[in-house]
């Protein structure tokens, strides 16, 4: 059924716009879907702790669980923002006559393996499915402090007690100052006539229409000798997108706070849309995946639930609603976990395997491993200029961040560079003049444009400087990536080492040792200068490997200085919960269910089955390593490619 692969690349071009982010799917133009397969022929592990399957060929070769991987010629892009699954860079178009196959493609790319990610917890048989075919197969609910799933379920506006002073105005006068303030009308004001001509009168008039209004300005005129009130937009259209600090009532909180419903966006794309470039009016408690339906509360400083319920009319893929003033924005962290509802399409598992897959996830969970998006998805990964920069090697840095990268001449879009990158990458490598590079980048916001700028600025003798113009959380990323897969790697050696069993030597988060505890009670370091290492196992080695002195992990420049921080090794989802049949419903949506839509339901002819999980995760925890448990499969691009390529053939 399937084409050979040089029809396949020329199928590729036509759906690259189709970018699959949570395993860096394989796009099958034939079948019209994405394809997720598991190794067909699983090695039987007795042990409890089973080591990671790998493909067909890979399995005589000796796993490397001793040493950190960190190949040389490897590079990555910009970091991965921080909760979002992260898609691979555009590339050039000239590679059609390489004849090299897809997996050869593939080769410079990272696995599981390369971070840390080797072990499984359970003994169940992996078996094969397809996640995220569709963004709606991949839903998030944001779990608030108070532990309350956050759901889109109310789009009306709350009603105020309005101080009886201010009820001064009649219906049919509000009417006409509503459509104002949306310049619904061709007037450009509206005159009310005080009958009762006193300062005291004017004044309640002047208040109730700049506090129900926000965005017109009042005036007192004359006509005739009658006094009237002209309300009318100061600032015109620009009035709608600035918040008005004046007249907002005290009994009222600053802060709106409402649901954010979004579909395929990002977070930070969200807010932006909303803001009209003033997003540090708004503040929210984690970001969410972009390849998803996703749900989360948001809080925005002095705009009214009026004015924001209005962007309904206008927005597409983001709704607001539940919307409610309280006196506090939000702060990153401050949640305690999201909601998930996947859809796994075409399990090939059997009812034993998927129940047995399940029970394993509730009773005894997952490693709590950083996933794959954590590390980048392009040549170098984000570790590399982590480790650079905390070595203090800025040439490096900087060679990693700008030198051409191995695959940067195929033509597959979604998987290579885009081609002004590689001529900019060309460019450095051959002249080594940043303001000649820079001029290869039609948009210079990137890393590498950021970096260019810096260098064209600064010079080569002040990379520290130069390196300072990429943005802070950017630059944080790199060193908190080397953080991740130092974790990966010593909680895979502890494991390798230890099974599930606590031992001498383990922490607890109070940082004592714990020898009558579970598992489940233990944690184990990121690398800082203000953390307790395990007594038993290597962390020292491991990082002197590195070029790190584990007992002084300060830095020359503070914002690149580590403290640590803790990390359980396991973790237990809540609220699990499945079914598989071929008449499983999709997820029906917040926005579907507002709409008294029906749920949409799976096509109930075919061969496969699907199966729907749900569960609940506490934050900075990855539901990728939640599926990659019930399945067996390695999340990563290159695997995934690897496995098809077998499964094709």
């Amino acid at each position: 059924m399937h084409r050979q692969w040089d029809i396949f690349f020329l199928c590729v071009k036509l759906v690259s716009l189709f970018r699959c982010n949570l395993f860096k799917q394989f796009w099958c133009p034939c079948c019209h879907r994405l394809v997720l397969m598991a190794d067909p022929e699983p090695v039987p592990v007795p042990a409890q702790v089973r080591e990671k399957r790998g493909c067909p060929e890979d399995e005589d070769k000796e796993i490397p669980s001793k040493k950190l991987r960190v190949e040389k010629d490897s590079k990555n892009g910009g970091p991965p923002h921080p909760d979002e699954e992260e898609e691979p860079e555009g590339g050039a178009s000239d590679g059609e006559e390489q004849g090299e196959t897809f997996a050869d493609m593939m080769k410079h790319g990272l696995t599981e393996l390369d971070v840390g990610i080797l072990k499984y917890v359970s003994d169940h048989e992996g078996f094969s499915g397809i996640l995220k075919e569709r963004y709606s197969d991949f839903v998030v609910h944001e779990i608030n402090k108070q532990g309350k799933i956050v759901h889109l379920d109310d789009l009306s506006i709350p009603v105020e007690e309005q101080p009886k002073d201010y009820d001064v105005l009649t219906e049919e006068q509000k009417k006409q100052l509503g459509e104002l303030q949306l310049f619904k009308n061709k007037e450009t004001e509206v005159s009310i006539e005080v009958v009762d001509d006193t300062k005291e009168k004017r004044t309640l008039v002047h208040k109730a229409i700049k506090t129900q209004f926000p965005g017109l300005e009042t005036k007192t005129e004359e006509k005739e000798g009658r006094k009237f009130i002209v309300a009318y937009h100061a600032a015109g259209k620009k009035a709608l997108a600035a918040p008005r600090k004046h007249f907002w009532p005290k009994k009222r909180g600053s802060f709106c706070h409402f649901a954010l419903y979004k579909e395929n966006k990002d977070t930070m794309d969200a807010i932006n849309v909303l803001s009209k470039l003033r997003p540090n009016m708004f503040s929210y408690m984690g970001t969410k995946d972009k390849r998803a339906i996703t749900v989360q509360e948001i809080a925005v400083l002095k705009i009214t639930a009026e004015r924001l319920a209005h962007l309904n009319k206008c927005l597409m893929n983001l709704k607001l609603g539940n919307f409610c003033y309280k006196n506090h924005p939000l702060k990153l962290g401050e949640l305690q976990g999201n909601h998930f509802t996947i859809v796994i399409r075409n399990i090939s598992g059997t009812d034993e395997q998927v129940q047995q897959a399940l029970t394993s996830l509730k009773q005894t969970g997952f490693i709590n491993y950083y996933g794959m998006q954590r590390f980048g998805t392009t040549a170098v990964p984000t570790q590399q200029v982590g480790r650079a920069i905390l070595r203090n090697d800025w040439k490096e840095v900087v060679d990693l961040i700008l030198k051409p990268r191995p695959g940067g001449n195929y033509f597959l879009i979604h998987y290579t560079e885009k081609e002004f990158l590689v001529r900019c990458r060309e460019e450095w490598a051959k002249t080594q003049d940043p303001e000649a590079a820079l001029k290869k980048l039609p948009n210079k916001r990137c890393v590498e444009g950021q970096l260019l700028r810096g260098l064209s600025m600064y010079g080569k003798k002040d990379i520290v400087t130069a390196f300072g113009l990429i943005p802070r959380n950017n630059r944080l990323m790199y060193i908190h990536s080397y953080q991740s897969v130092v974790w990966n790697t010593m909680v895979s050696r502890r494991i390798e080492a230890f099974g599930l069993k606590a031992v001498e030597g383990d922490l607890m988060l109070k940082g004592k040792e714990a020898e009558s505890h579970s598992i489940h009670d233990i944690v184990m370091p990121l690398p800082g200068f203000d953390v307790i290492y395990p007594t038993h196992h290597g962390y020292r080695e491991l990082l002197t490997a590195d070029g790190l002195d584990i007992d002084n992990m300060r830095h020359k420049v503070k914002d690149y200085s580590l403290a640590g921080a803790y990390r359980r090794v396991l973790i237990r989802p809540s609220d699990v919960s499945c079914t598989t049949t071929p008449k499983i419903s999709l997820v029906h949506s917040d926005f579907e269910k507002l709409e008294n839509k029906p749920a949409p339901v799976f096509n109930t002819e075919g061969k496969y089955r699907a199966l729907r999980m749900e569960f609940s995760l506490p934050p900075s925890t990855y539901a990728t390593m939640a599926i990659r448990e019930v399945l067996k499969l390695d999340t990563s691009i290159k695997k995934q490619t690897q496995l098809n390529t077998t499964w094709f053939n």
